[in-house]
């Protein structure tokens, strides 16, 4: 007789060091790529997610990105469990961290945090392996210089991936590539930094004692105003934030006049997963620019 639950337990039985029950479980989304659970165990719960896409790495490297960001953020991380495959469907099970409502200083506390996170530096922009940005692939190749790296392994990727797909045309193929000689005169040189690399409203979470904590990253070592223009994309961030962020590690001026650069990025990505009516944002800012 089938068991429905019979792929949770043995995900349980596959990643737990000791026998877990499985008690019962809440949907928690089921969206067009990723399904993801709530496990009541007898051990507490656990946060599980699934799905059947080609890439068994894809749950593993978003493991290694926690694991990063955790020693590098004073904000709280979940706490990776594992993650695998099992029967053609990948999985990642990490810790569940209960909801709540923002504290006080909640914009502060996210603000500062991220700050700090941006602190962390290294010799080049990039990372050590390629990863993933919800389930289209992110090119982390290593550049010492962040336009090399913000053309080759962002944009382009990206964009060829829209042309390939007949999602965009080839004259706009080409005017959006017009962009690319006038990037460096526009944006600031600095060290990289540590980036969340998917940070928009609905990766940020407040746990039960009010406080912001961060999920589904898409790590890289690249610009610090990636994530801060990426986070105006969609709204959800409160003034405060950028001030207390800003009070810690200020930016250089121009910051808001600069962000739609940094966000042909997320825009192209959302292009790519969802479809042409990204489209319209992109063409405003490539007009802006070229």
């Amino acid at each position: 007789m089938y068991n429905p639950n019979s792929f949770y337990e043995q995900v349980l039985l596959q990643e737990s060091h000791e026998k877990i029950h499985l008690n019962s479980i809440r949907l928690i989304s089921a969206g067009t790529a990723n399904q993801s659970v709530l496990l009541y165990t007898d051990k507490g719960p656990l946060f599980l997610k699934s799905n059947f896409q080609d890439s068994p790495e894809m749950f593993h490297q978003e493991i290694k990105g926690l694991n990063l960001l955790r020693k590098n953020c004073p904000l709280q991380i979940p706490k990776t469990v594992g993650s695998g495959r099992l029967d053609n469907q990948n999985y990642l099970l990490i810790e569940w961290i209960e909801g709540g409502y923002p504290g006080a200083d909640y914009w502060e506390r996210l603000g500062h945090g991220l700050a700090e996170m941006h602190m962390a530096t290294s010799p080049v922009f990039g990372l050590e392996d390629n990863n993933f940005i919800s389930i289209l692939p992110q090119s982390n190749l290593q550049h010492e210089k962040w336009v090399d790296f913000y053309i080759n392994e962002r944009l382009e990727p990206m964009l060829g991936k829209a042309f390939y797909e007949k999602t965009i045309s080839k004259s706009f193929y080409k005017k959006f590539q017009l962009i690319y000689p006038k990037l460096e005169g526009h944006l600031p040189k600095e060290k990289p930094a540590l980036l969340h690399g998917d940070l928009w409203s609905g990766n940020v979470i407040v746990n039960s004692q009010g406080q912001p904590c961060l999920i589904d990253p898409a790590v890289y070592y690249g610009h610090r105003e990636m994530d801060l223009a990426f986070s105006k994309l969609f709204g959800g961030f409160e003034g405060r934030f950028y001030d207390a962020y800003h009070n810690i590690f200020p930016l250089e001026p121009g910051f808001s006049s600069r962000a739609d650069i940094y966000n042909l990025y997320p825009l192209l990505v959302h292009l790519n997963l969802f479809g042409k009516s990204y489209l319209p944002g992109l063409k405003k800012i490539i007009k802006k620019y070229v």
